[in-house]
């Protein structure tokens, strides 16, 4: 099965999917790793050009170092928009990878370009079999089924700070020394953080992240958080490949 990570941002795949990516790996899952922007104003000191730069060899180097496919991305940051034109690159590249299970952001988080991901992202998947329907470039339809995973907003809170719950929890203990080196690749990213959120303990927040959703399990001692998206217009609705592919690792709460 091939299992696409589609995000806004460098470093949004490590925080709130990579744990998961990686046991899906073991499972035998072909692994893409997509960030639809580019991160161009995520600095305080590089010009445009270098931190598109940097950030690209960052997320490039995560990706290899886990032998995962990488993706080039589309949009400046803050300038991705939930319209045609958009909607027909976004669709394109799903075409081309054509993929099994789509893990991405919630519909409802705390910034906008999340946001925009997530619904591009799901309309692109819905409409990957319709002739009809012109993509940037142009790609032939795909027929097969797809399953949309949503990682739980940051703080398990939505936009409106409302409480989220996860309906799947995935026990990431194993692999988190590989999630945080991933992570731990986007330098600038980390820098940028440091400056314009205070986060200082960058690697330390997301190990926390991963131990307050890993409590909420009541199970597990770190893990990553999963909203199912409706099946309807994506495959029947008894498909469920993330617990069957990750077995005891994967707590589905009805």
């Amino acid at each position: 099965m091939k299992v696409l990570a589609a995000v806004a941002h460098a470093d949004d795949i490590e925080f709130n999917i990579a744990g998961t990516l990686l046991l899906l790996q073991k499972a035998g899952c072909e692994v893409h790793l997509w960030n639809l922007c580019n991160g161009s104003c995520g600095t305080m000191t590089h010009s445009r050009e270098e931190i598109i730069r940097l950030r690209r060899e960052e997320a490039a180097e995560a990706a290899r170092m886990i032998g995962a496919a990488y993706h080039e991305p589309l949009f400046d940051d803050l300038a991705i928009f939930y319209d045609k034109p958009s909607l027909a690159r976004v669709a394109a590249v799903i075409r081309e990878i054509g993929p099994d299970v789509i893990l991405t952001h919630p519909p409802s988080d705390y910034m906008e370009d999340h946001e925009a991901v997530s619904r591009l992202v799901v309309s692109a998947a819905f409409a990957r079999g319709m002739p009809n329907f012109p993509t940037d470039p142009e790609r032939p339809p795909v027929a097969n089924d797809i399953r949309i995973y949503h990682a739980v907003p940051h703080g398990l809170r939505d936009g409106m700070e409302r409480p989220v719950t996860p309906q799947y929890y995935v026990n990431i203990a194993e692999v988190l020394p590989t999630k945080r080196a991933m992570l731990a690749c986007h330098r600038t990213q980390k820098e940028w953080l440091d400056v314009s959120q205070g986060m200082d303990a960058y690697l330390d927040s997301m190990e926390a992240l991963s131990a307050e959703i890993g409590a909420h399990s009541g199970r597990f001692a770190y893990a990553e958080g999963f909203l199912r998206h409706n099946h309807l217009g994506f495959c029947p609705a008894e498909h469920d490949p993330l617990p069957k592919l990750l077995g005891a690792d994967c707590l589905k709460v009805e």
